[in-house]
């Protein structure tokens, strides 16, 4: 009998084996030997999830409960998370490697992400429309269904929750399906729902591949009404095709190669703490990561040696040391991909100043100086710790600079030139503007991105609109003689 902790599917309430009783390992990446058995689902555990998920829109309570009901009920399910934080925390940290500290402040976000959307649909307003013809005219927000959320691997807990959150609030039903390498928290969550009395079937999760497995099953199934995706472009496109053939809408939020602009008037010491958060933080595996560092000519090379020295000075180590800063890439796969946009640096043309591999999965905080602007290195997602930093001389050019990509998600710029700020935010093509600062969020504002990072916004009133069928509602209020 195996030692490792065991996670199974939730499906309909309960947590369940896969129906052929498969199952896969969920790998530590600090110790890179396994810890856990995960149930492997296929497209039947799928649609046996999408299925207890219809009946539990069609047929049960939830949708049907009002808005102060399942306020109250996520209310306990944030209230039960911040009771097993160490547990989630611990889960994700084994699961991908992140810091412990960081995973705790995951949970935090998660369950936060539950308080909000619980309390933004019960206070949110509608709108009413007086006519002038003897009618009045007012607007619904009705749930759209049954929701299937596929949520990546970087942030599990809180990027589930980020997608499970506010289609619960407003009356759906949730298909979770968790990234592979990052399945435990996902169950825990599930488990701790069931403890504090949500519905059968309301909140599923499913565990598995993409392709030919319970992703490519979950996008393809007619039932489904809405689905919601964070990860990678390329699987983006391949979500938004399968769902074209059921017209079942899609909010996508997908990659980024983020521009970081540091202007010479800039306050050079938060300039410098905030850039190594926007790159290092989660080893870089984030996909708001200001990977392209731009810096005016006049303070360059001391903004650069002051970055490095920072970038240095991170504790790498143990994932479970409170004291460890920077943890190893999340797989073995992933360690590989982005061990060769490093051990190409010099064959492109480029300089190393700082980083490069170091031992098991780890790639350094790696500093990139004197890179082509066409090499990979400053052109693709390379979703790790590596940073390439150019010098500019004006604003167009950087301007010019930070727009010449494919993706748009986020962009961070530092100034302390008011004027500067709101000119130079208003013409970057992105979803997301950080201005001093980094990774600060409202949860009512718009999220997502342009171009190849995503479709759609979600947050507050847009997730509202992603996750309902907004109806109108006409009634006359004087009587009109007929003719």
């Amino acid at each position: 009998m195996s030692d490792l902790e065991y996670f199974g599917h939730v499906i309909g309430g309960v947590e369940v084996d896969s129906i052929d009783l498969a199952r896969f390992e969920s790998v530590n990446p600090w110790t890179q030997k396994a810890w856990a058995e995960i149930a492997l689902g296929s497209g039947d555990d799928a649609r046996a999830a999408v299925a207890a998920a219809r009946t539990a829109f069609d047929d049960g309570p939830w949708p049907r409960l009002g808005y102060a009901v399942r306020q109250g009920l996520m209310h306990k399910l944030a209230d039960a998370m911040e009771a097993q934080a160490d547990e989630l925390a611990r889960a994700d940290s084994r699961d991908m490697g992140k810091p412990l500290v960081q995973c705790h402040h995951d949970v935090s976000r998660a369950a936060m992400n539950f308080r909000f959307f619980a309390d933004h649909a019960k206070m949110a307003m509608a709108e009413t429309l007086p006519m002038d013809t003897g009618h009045h005219a007012y607007t619904r927000y009705e749930p759209a269904g049954v929701v299937v959320a596929i949520a990546p691997w970087n942030f599990p807990l809180m990027l589930e929750t980020w997608k499970i959150a506010p289609a619960l609030a407003w009356g759906n039903t949730v298909v979770l399906k968790p990234a592979e390498d990052t399945p435990s928290s996902a169950t825990i969550l599930a488990r701790l729902a069931i403890e504090v009395g949500f519905p059968p079937g309301v909140l599923n999760v499913v565990h598995g591949y993409g392709p030919d497995s319970v992703g490519e099953a979950l996008t393809r199934d007619p039932r489904v009404d809405r689905i919601t995706f964070t990860g990678e472009s390329g699987t983006g496109k391949v979500i938004s095709r399968a769902a074209a053939d059921n017209l079942t809408p899609v909010s996508l939020e997908m990659g980024g190669k983020n521009c970081n602009i540091v202007f010479a008037d800039a306050a050079l010491d938060n300039a410098v703490d905030w850039s190594i958060q926007s790159i290092f933080r989660n080893a870089g595996q984030i996909c708001l990561s200001g990977s392209r560092l731009y810096v005016e000519r006049p303070i360059f090379d001391t903004f650069l040696e002051r970055f490095v020295a920072k970038a240095e000075a991170m504790r790498l180590g143990d994932p479970l040391d409170p004291a460890t800063e920077f943890g190893p890439l999340a797989s073995r796969e992933h360690f590989e991909k982005v061990k060769g946009y490093v051990d190409t640096v010099a064959e492109v043309g480029g300089r190393m100043v700082t980083g490069g591999v170091g031992d098991g999965w780890f790639v350094k905080p790696t500093v990139l100086v004197d890179m082509p602007l066409d090499s990979p290195h400053v052109c693709e997602e390379i979703f790790g710790p590596v940073v390439v930093v150019h010098p500019f001389d004006t604003e167009a050019e950087v301007i010019a600079l930070a727009n010449d990509t494919a993706y748009g998600l986020d962009a961070q710029l530092f100034t302390e030139n008011l004027h500067t700020a709101h000119r130079v935010a208003a013409k970057l093509a992105v979803g997301t503007v950080w201005v001093n600062c980094f990774f600060i969020r409202d949860l009512r504002a718009p999220f997502g991105g342009v171009g190849h990072s995503g479709v759609g916004r979600e947050g507050g009133n847009f997730s509202r609109e992603f996750f309902t069928e907004p109806k109108a509602i006409v009634m006359q209020i004087d009587a009109q003689p007929t003719t």
